[in-house]
Order: C-alpha cells, then structure tokens, then sequence
C-alpha cells in the first residue's frame, strides 16, 4: 500500500488543535470540537501535499504529452469533505483508534459537517466525481467555480407542500476552504463602449465601467492511495474599491452598502430565479464572473511558466461542462487580443483547440439563450467579440453550405436577438461530447446535426461514470469488505477487477452474504429516517428508490401514479397477498417550478392519506425524503433494492444516480434512456425490467398526433388512477396535474408521455415483484449489476477525455 502519511502523527496534530485552538482534549471534546479540529488537521495536511505535487507536476510539464486539465463548471456538489479525505489517506482506523477514548463515533463526528453548497444536482455530482478521479488517476487537474454563500436551498416539506430555506454552508464548511487574498483578479461589467482606428489599428474605450475583484478560494482535492493531490479554485466576488468610507461618512449609508452589496450579490446564491429580469441578469453575471477570472488565471499562470503563448494550446486543456461556462470562448479572445496584443487568427487557434465542450442536455430550457441587449449591456467588450466570431462563422459556413442561409442561422450564435450559447460552445470548441451512447447519437442526428454535417470528427461519446471508491467503498463498508474476501483488494485500484465477482453468481454463501449485507443496509438507513423525519421504514420491505432532481421528464408522476393504482388495488382487496413495499422519493424541484411542486405534494399527500389507514400502511408506504443531498445519498443508494430509472425515452442525456444504485446491487426499471441503454448492455435483458416506448417509437407518435384522451380512455386501471387526481388525497385536489395529463391546454397534454408507458410499467413491475420473491434469483442479479459496474467507473470516462479529446496523460510517471 503506498504510503501517503505525513512525518508528525495524526494523533500529535489533532491534540494540538484541540488544546491550542479549540481549548479541549480529546476525551472531553464534543462532536462538533473533534470535527473541526480533524478537519483542520486533515485540511493542513492537504495543503502540504499540494505543494509537494506541484514540484512534481512541474518537472512532468517540462514533457509534451502531458497538459494542465482546467474543468470549468457552474456548480460541484462535493458533499462532505472529512470521510472522503480520511478514506483517501487510509486514516480511518487511526482515527478510530484516537476515538476509543471518548463516547464518540465517527459518524457522529461525519454528521456534523454541513454538504458543500457548491452544487444541485447531477451536473455538480459529476464535476465532483470527475474531479476526484482526475486526482487518484494522477492528472494534473484544476475545478474552477464560485464560492457561493448559500447553497441551492434547504428544502423544507410543510403541507406537502416545498419550502426553500436558506443553506447556509459556510459556518461548518469553511474550515475546507483555503482563501488566497493576495491573488485576486478584476472582472469588468457594463460601461460605454467605443471603437476608433489609431495608426497602430483599431482600438476601443471603455467608461463608466463596474469593476468587481475575484478572490480566490482554494479546495484541496484528495486522491485514493497516491501522492496526488489537486484543487478545486472557488471565486468569491468583492467590491474592488472595498467599503466606500467617503461616501458612509458624508452621511450616505445605505449608497455605501449598496455598492458593497451590488458586488458580493453575485457569489451570494447558487442558481438565483430567472423567472424575472433582475435574476436572468445575475445568473449571466455568474458565469461571466466565474469564466473571465478563470481565464485570467488560467492564461496568467501559462504565460509565467512559459514566456510565451505559442504552445498555449498544447500545454492547457480548458474544459467547459455545459454551456455556463461558454463565455470562456470570447473572454478568453478578448484576454489574448486586449491583454497580450494577439491578433484575431492567433488568438482564434489557440482558444479552439484549448476548449472542449460537454452537452449534457437536448432540453430546449436548458440550452440557454439571452437576449442579447442583456449580454451587450452587461459585456460590451465580450458582445463585440461574439459579433466578430458570428461574422466570421457565417462566413466559413457559407463556404461549406453555399447560400444555404436557412441552416447557417440556425447554427450561428447570434439570430432571433439572441445569444445562444450552445451554438457558441460548439463552434469555439475543437471536441464536443455527449454523456451517454444514445445522447451522443441524439446530437449528431438531431440537436446539432447542422455542425455535425459540416464537421463530423469534432464529435464524439464519453458516457458518464462514477466514483466508484466514493459511492462503493465508502459508501457500504460492508459490500466493499465482501469484494475484498472474494476478489481481493485490486478492484480499490483498477476498476476492471471488479468485474470478477460476477464468478459467484450463484456461490450460495456469497449471495446470502450479499443479502445480509442489504438488509443491514436498510436497518441502518432506516434509523437515520427516524432520527430525521420521525418516519418507520420496514426494513423487510422493498425498498423502491426513485432519487433524483424533480422534473416532468423524469417522470415521478409516472410513478405516483403507479403508487395511486397499487393503492386503489389494495384498499378494493386489503388481504391482497404481497410483500411490503416503501416507496422512497428524494428529489428537489426548482424553486419557481409549480407543476413540479405539485408533484411533489402529490406524493407527500397520498403518503399522509396510506398512513391513516392501518389496513394499507402495513402493506404499502410512501416516503418524500426531506431535502436530499450527497450525504444522504450516500446512506439511501445502499439501502435501494430497485433503483427507477423512468425518464421518458431520448430525455435524459445519461444518468449517474442509475449507476450509483446499480453498483450497490440495487436492479434497475428504467426505459431505454440515456445510460439505461448501456446497463442494459452490460448485464443483459435477464439481469434489468425494461419497459416503455423506444425513441423512435415515440417520434412517429409524436409525427402521427400523440393523444393522451385515447390512451386514458381505453384504459380503466389508468383511467381510475388518473380520475383520482381529480379527488385528490388527504382533502387535496390535483386536478391541475389531470389537467395537465389530459388538457391540450399545455402545449400538448402529457408531453413526457406518462400516460402512454403506464400499462407497460405497471406489467414489468409486476414481473419485477415476482423476481423479486425468487430470492436466490434476485441476489444473483445484483451480483451481476455490481460486477459490471466496473463500467461506469469514473476512471473509465476520464481515460477516454485524457485519449479522445483532451490528448494527455497522468503526470505519473515523471
């Protein structure tokens, strides 16, 4: 095993904090004490391991095939920080062994560390994975984000109904974050705009500009059993001129704080509502602000190191995940041009073969478009850059499509007064990807078919994967302690040993092991329910887990549904003969998203209905679990039997939440979707309940004239369940969401097609339960669904970036 500790103890470190800074010893600290000081220890720790990499990476550097890999995204969800580090740096057992002198556990000590509100969903998941891996995998690897001071929210259920609360984040995890006060770098909102020809060329002004500085925050990065470490660069957004003293002490007190405040907005909260002006305005000032300082730093610390931008291209990946970070396509033209005097075509190829692009979406909504007197007011330097680049495009595409001005518009960035910043990720880019084999397959034939037509090579798949050490090894001690018996340790370190445990399918000892190890799983999962949310869950239940953000695609009320016939089944025949089912939801919807809040109060609703009928709660239980997060993911995906995987067909670009659950042994129900289709693969039809209408299926539907009135109406089980919306569960109607299903009101009535795949999921469940019984069969598909996770190992897409569109390698060996 390689050795990653440091000279001075542990045990030595952590006394002094307790004593010198927290004024405590171990024996008599309380939970809170010891957290802060193990993270402080482990953090210091970190640090020095930084900097002994960068020696290391700087000599590595000095080599061709080796790149600095900057991965810019919009949010990183990193949950907690202190069990990762401690697995990472084998320093469990040693503090475990510290512990025994004290009444505390380690996840007492765990549970007192807020999640980083760095991120939402999984977009932030992967960026966290990737970044992770990046590091055990020895890439030479930097995140850039914001340094947000509040989180998504903290969601609160009261009445069914979601309540946003605040998250804030920052008073238990600051102690991660390693502020750099004396780097910062000046952004450039708004100001008059003008151009002028000198004999030296032409030139441009710009006045009454706003300048907000971006300080650095650093997150050191752990990798599992390696030298490596990395960090994560937050920015935080500050006045540049600092308090306004002349202004507060003329007497003007609420001007001084509101320039204050007009800066600092901006790194306040994670995604503002951009249901109103004020909040569009904000988010793109988010992504402004994040990509310029970035670029800055990026481009100032390659010129240090070299002297020179000449191999700027060939010595830095700069990697934008989703289009928030698009911008760095121009900024970084106007850092080469405006900065370091570059010409246009100098520039041009440079940025376009240092940036790649990962589309994690077809969803029109989330493509993003703004309308571009928004982007001129707040960017007028960047705006003109975009011009220039949509001239030069349209110019280029009309020499590949002659005169075919129908399609060069659709491509181009700039058209109906907008921006788009799709258009603009995949033109500035040299490699686009999508996430899954199906997404990817989506793109090229249908989103970005036009760009894909007039260069084919620029595209390629990366599927998603996972950290495995992260969701397997940590996250279920006891399935990581049967991989060790069985296969040996390897599998920690390459990830296709895992593989080999598929050799005891049907070992006996080994699948009741395997069924031992979920229902401990369970039991524990549900005292942590208890202890949260005063719910019982029967751990010898089935425990269906449908865990992720809340969106009409994904399909919960397709679910619910489901759950409302089950119901309606059991109270016409209470003694139906079954085995008990809890159904867990966990998801969070957008906070101006009103169906989806409706969705989310059905289920809490037919849940208080189920639970004031003894008859019917002993069979059937539904559970909303109250503000998810990766701390509780990481207790819910070991305890999952079956993992629901039910987006409608060609939605959901990949998925990783599948790939959690998979690799924890839960089977999958899913539709052909996203990285469905490849599970499917990979274990076989025997080994996963498909279901549901194909992609092309539902476009020739769609083409045909999709009526969600016939299918309601010549089906009476769904007929039933649908109708009783209208009724609604404990005294509340849903007549807006069979409005929804039925009325042509909303565009098109169903338009994620729940109603269509009803009669086909509620079958293939039913096959699923009969499976389910046959429990030597069961355990003998989950042995198979962990085994072949060995796919969706993180490890495996970040090797296919490092060969198919990045061009590097690990710094390792030097």
């Amino acid at each position: 095993m390689l050795e990653v500790r440091e000279e001075a103890k542990l045990k030595d470190r952590l006394n002094t904090v307790l004593e010198y800074d927290l004024h405590t010893t171990p024996e008599e600290a309380d939970a809170q004490q010891m957290y802060k000081a193990l993270a402080r220890v482990v953090n210091e720790q970190l640090r020095r391991r930084y900097i002994d990499f960068k020696k290391t990476k700087e000599k590595a550097e000095q080599k061709d095939d080796v790149k600095k890999v900057y991965y810019i995204c919009m949010e990183y969800l990193m949950g907690q920080s202190l069990r990762n580090n401690l697995f990472n740096l084998d320093e469990m057992d040693e503090v475990q062994e510290i512990l025994k002198g004290s009444d505390l556990t380690l996840e007492e000590i765990f549970d007192c560390e807020p999640d980083a509100g760095l991120g939402n969903g999984g977009l932030g998941r992967l960026a966290a994975c990737f970044l992770s891996t990046m590091t055990t995998d020895g890439y030479d690897a930097t995140g850039f984000s914001l340094r947000y001071e509040y989180g998504l929210f903290k969601q609160k259920i009261v009445d069914g109904w979601q309540v946003e609360l605040p998250d804030n984040w920052l008073p238990g995890g600051h102690v991660w974050l390693n502020e750099n006060a004396d780097d910062p770098f000046n952004v450039t909102f708004y100001g008059t705009y003008q151009e002028y020809w000198t004999e030296e060329g032409l030139k441009f002004n710009l006045e009454n500009s706003q300048v907000v500085q971006a300080v650095p925050y650093d997150m050191y990065i752990s990798g599992y059993e390696t030298k490596t470490t990395n960090k994560l660069r937050l920015w935080k957004a500050v006045d540049s001129d600092g308090f306004d003293m002349a202004t507060f002490n003329s007497g003007d007190f609420t001007r001084a704080a509101q320039k204050n405040n007009s800066a600092e907005v901006i790194t306040k909260v994670l995604y503002p509502a951009d249901n109103i002006e004020e909040g569009k305005e904000l988010r793109l000032k988010q992504q402004y602000f994040m990509v310029s300082a970035s670029c800055q730093n990026i481009v100032r610390d390659h010129y240090k190191t070299y002297g020179t931008l000449d191999n700027f291209h060939k010595k830095n990946v700069i990697h934008i995940n989703d289009t928030h970070p698009a911008l760095s396509i121009p900024e970084l033209m106007r850092i080469f041009m405006d900065d370091y005097g570059c010409s246009w075509d100098y520039a041009w190829e440079r940025v376009v073969n240092t940036v790649s692009y990962t589309n994690h979406t077809v969803l029109a909504e989330a493509l993003e478009k703004w309308n571009d007197s928004l982007v001129r007011g707040l960017m007028p330097r960047i705006y003109v850059i975009i011009q220039e680049i949509n001239r030069r495009f349209r110019d280029e595409m009309n020499q590949k499509f002659p005169g075919d001005w129908g399609k060069i518009d659709y491509i181009s960035p700039l058209g109906d007064n907008q921006v788009r910043m799709a258009n603009l990720a995949v033109l500035g880019s040299h490699r686009v990807n999508g996430v899954s084999a199906l997404h990817s397959k989506i793109l090229q034939d249908d989103l970005f078919h036009d760009f894909y037509l007039a260069d084919p090579d620029k595209f390629t798949n990366v599927t998603n994967g996972i950290a495995y050490r992260r969701w397997l090894c940590q996250a279920n001690p006891g399935l990581a302690e049967l991989l060790d018996e069985t296969i040996g340790s390897d599998y920690r370190t390459d990830y296709h040993r895992l593989a080999d445990f598929e050799r005891f399918v049907r070992d006996e000892t080994v699948l009741d092991r395997l069924e031992e190890i979920k229902h401990a799983n369970k039991v524990r999962f549900a005292g942590r329910v208890k202890s949260a949310q005063g719910v019982d869950l029967d751990p010898d239940s089935v425990f269906v887990v449908q865990a992720k953000r809340l969106h009409e695609y994904k399909r919960q009320l397709l679910n619910a549904l489901r759950i409302i016939s089950r119901y309606q089944a059991l109270k016409a025949d209470p003694n139906l003969d079954m085995r008990p089912e809890t159904y867990l939801f966990a998801a969070k919807s957008a906070p101006n998203y009103y169906l989806a809040k409706s969705v989310i109060q059905l289920i809490s609703k037919i849940s208080e209905e189920i639970e004031q009928d003894p008859r019917i709660r002993e069979k059937l239980k539904v559970v909303f679990l109250e503000n998810y997060s990766v701390s509780m993911a990481e207790h819910l995906m070991p305890a999952a039997d079956i993992s629901e995987q039910i987006s409608t067909a060609g939605k959901e670009a990949s998925g990783t939440g599948n790939m959690k659950l998979m690799i924890n042994g839960a089977v999958t129900i899913g539709t052909m979707d996203g990285a469905n289709v490849e599970i499917y693969d990979a274990v076989g039809p025997e080994n996963i309940f498909i279901f549901g209408k194909r992609v092309e299926e539902i476009r020739k539907i769609l083409s045909e004239g999709y009526s969600s009135g016939a299918v309601y109406s010549g089906d009476p089980v769904l007929k039933a369940a649908v109708d009783r919306l209208s009724e609604g569960f404990a005294g509340m109607s849903f007549q807006n969401l069979k409005d929804y299903l039925l009325q042509p009101g909303y565009s098109i009535a169903d338009p994620y097609m729940c109603l269509l795949d009803f009669a086909d999921y509620c079958r293939v469940h039913d096959e699923m339960f009969a499976a389910y019984e046959d429990r030597r069969r069961w355990n003998s598909m989950s042995v198979v669904n962990i085994a072949k996770a060995y796919r969706f190992a993180a490890d495996s897409s970040i090797q296919n970036y490092a060969d198919q569109i990045w061009n590097t390698r690990p710094v390792w060996p030097v």
